[in-house]
């Protein structure tokens, strides 16, 4: 059978995970876990092309990676077949078949990240994994405002960690949001791509503004520094989600 360029979306809780991408240290991970999986349903060595790699502990509900195989498996069964054999807390959400020149990273218009923070004293026990618990009382217009100053193309190096590789730390960012929904707060953040950690510096910071540690206008001045002492703490990984990916 002809080889064919398989797109997947998938769906994944980070908490048991060290990650996206394979490691050489032996952690399991989201890409090693299901590269096992699938080379023993297509009969071939797989290896899986994100359109990013999330940390430890962070979650996807739809995270995008492609593949090739020359599998007689139709397409569309692949999906049924690879969750048939993952741990519970993976899933593939859609197998289909796509361009031979379609790759999860280059061909990506742009990604969204949900960040999901409880902001009441009472966690519920249930939500752990997927929040972060951040009791101090937000201030939503005053977060919303911050959000003016991180649209549009800037120099993230403020939000940017150490270990990242980069060549520039210019990014486009195309929506950032803060809404509430309850006690439940929301951070969506839209773009072209990300630096690493950029997403959780982001969010921590709109939380000391929220808190009253800083005003809204103090935004600029943190973008303006490009130094990550400049912004506020890292917001932890449990609380974020890659929602999808545009292509």
């Amino acid at each position: 059978m002809a080889e064919r360029n398989v797109k997947l979306t998938i769906a994944y809780d980070g908490s048991g995970y060290h990650g996206w991408q394979r490691q050489a240290d032996g952690f399991a991970t989201v890409q090693q876990t299901l590269e096992e999986v699938m080379q023993r349903i297509v009969n071939q060595p797989v290896t899986l092309r994100a359109s990013g790699r999330t940390d430890t502990g962070v979650h996807a509900a739809g995270q995008v990676a492609n593949f090739f195989t020359n599998s007689p498996i139709p397409t569309e069964r692949l999906a049924h077949a690879i969750n048939s054999r993952l741990p519970r807390n993976i899933r593939i959400a859609k197998s289909e078949e796509v361009s031979d020149d379609f790759d999860s990273i280059l061909s990506a218009k742009s990604k969204l990240y949900r960040y999901t923070v409880f902001n009441h004293l009472n966690l519920p026990p249930s939500a752990d994994k997927y929040c972060h618990h951040f009791y101090l009382k937000c201030d939503l217009p005053s977060m919303q405002a911050a959000t003016e100053t991180i649209r549009g193309e800037h120099d993230f190096a403020s939000f940017a960690s150490s270990g990242g590789v980069r060549q520039s730390t210019v990014r486009h960012v195309l929506r950032c949001q803060v809404w509430k929904k309850f006690h439940w707060l929301y951070f969506d953040l839209e773009g072209t791509g990300f630096l690493y950690h950029m997403v959780r510096n982001i969010v921590g910071t709109l939380l000391e503004i929220g808190r009253g540690y800083w005003e809204p206008a103090y935004m600029e001045e943190i973008v303006a520094a490009r130094q990550r002492s400049a912004a506020g703490p890292m917001a932890p990984p449990n609380g974020l989600c890659l929602q999808w990916v545009k292509y």
